[in-house]
């Protein structure tokens, strides 16, 4: 019988797992199923863009995958059974369930609201697709000098603040955060993000705690009330239920934790990726939920597998970041270079060379959807009769 891998999720993490894992397997002794709601995958670095009206390229994972040997499922997952190595399904069909051996789980994060007060009924987001053009749907219905909030002062919160305020200039868009917008920055990037602010007119309220959303604004916990007629909300992300409803060991966030090689420190025949898990980085800090760890997250789960199952040498290397981009609408940006346990240096690049480098990289991504192995040969080894642990994991 062939070794059954089953990827829960084709975000960035587990499209590119699922990929890698065909160039590393053999299809006479491995079969690869994709089980993922959408039929597309969905560029959600790119949510912002087709909030603001944009269109994206669309691209059926049918086509992705074609003649790689990876099946794709289109099917909403509704439970994981670990001790059974079962996974629950719905389709157009109705319910299903299939079988593994080993598990790639990568079902990724939705917005969270933290349970802010009307947060989650009447304030938007762009965490994914359906959110998107939602809120697009809602601009495009928005009158000249309408309101526009957006919550949050992280990535996510920038570049939706600015491509919302650049696409429609008639509009009066303002942005809040707890703590300081883009706080994290340097001074030459902090610099630079005050000055697009100001360009593009969009008011900003720092050291602010919002309380209650309702569909006209907010309250705050100092400043009184925000109005606004179309709040968007992007302040963190929380993961889906399915893996805290297992007996996986989770962390309080609800992610998997896994090993260097992101395998379930609990139930050796599950690894997760993407904002799914729980891994330690550079300096033992955790990898932060976006695009830049779950790639890397999602190659080093596959080479893992692969190496497992044909006897060879399990390749471990800790996970670090170069640099964090921010799109600033179409034509301005910044480029932060970072530590590779994600800190700020001093050095940055701004304005329209940043937004082209920010959109070579969002357009490699995707491409690289394609090309998992990134240009290195592919090679298809046979699965071994027996996984073997014997081999050392290689550290680098």
């Amino acid at each position: 019988m062939k070794h059954r891998i089953v990827v829960l999720g084709a975000g960035y993490a587990g499209a590119h797992a699922a990929g890698r894992l065909a160039r590393r397997l053999h299809s006479d002794d491995t079969e690869i199923t994709l089980v993922n709601a959408d039929p597309e995958f969905v560029e959600r670095v790119r949510m912002h863009q087709l909030a603001a009206g944009q269109d994206l390229r669309r691209r059926p994972l049918r086509d992705v995958y074609a003649g790689t040997g990876v099946a794709v499922r289109p099917a909403r997952v509704t439970a994981v059974d670990v001790e059974r190595k079962t996974v629950d399904l719905v389709d157009q069909h109705g319910a299903d369930e299939i079988g593994y051996d080993t598990l790639v789980y990568a079902l990724g994060s939705t917005a969270a609201d933290h349970g802010v007060p009307g947060a989650a009924e009447h304030a938007y987001h762009v965490s994914g697709e359906q959110g998107a053009l939602r809120l697009r749907e809602r601009l495009h219905d928005l009158a000249a000098g309408g309101t526009v909030l957006v919550v949050g002062g992280g990535l996510t919160g920038i570049e939706a603040a600015t491509e919302i305020a650049e696409s429609r200039p008639d509009l009066d868009v303002a942005i809040a955060a707890r703590g300081g917008v883009g706080d994290w920055l340097s001074d030459k990037a902090r610099r630079h993000l005050r000055t697009v602010f100001d360009r593009l007119g969009i008011t900003v309220h720092e050291d602010t705690d919002i309380t209650h959303v309702d569909e006209t604004g907010v309250l705050t916990g100092a400043a009184g009330r925000i109005p606004a007629q179309v709040t968007v909300w992007t302040a963190g992300f929380s993961t889906h239920p399915i893996a805290a409803a297992t007996t996986l060991e989770v962390a309080d966030t609800g992610q998997i934790v896994v090993d260097g090689t992101m395998r379930s420190v609990s139930h050796p025949d599950v690894y997760a990726v993407g904002d799914a898990g729980i891994a330690q980085g550079a300096g033992g800090k955790p990898l932060r939920m976006s695009c830049a760890s779950g790639i890397p997250m999602a190659w080093q789960a596959a080479d893992a597998i692969a190496a497992r199952l044909t006897g060879r040498q399990v390749p471990e290397k800790t996970i670090g970041y170069f640099l964090q981009c921010i799109s600033l609408g179409r034509r301005d940006g910044i480029i932060q270079f970072v530590t590779p346990d994600d800190q700020a240096k001093p050095s940055a690049i701004t304005g329209r060379p940043a937004a082209r480098i920010k959109e070579f990289v969002c357009a490699g991504a995707a491409w690289s959807i394609g090309h998992p192995t990134v240009m290195v040969p592919t090679r298809r080894r046979h699965v071994t009769p027996v996984e073997t642990e014997a081999l050392p994991v290689t550290a680098h």
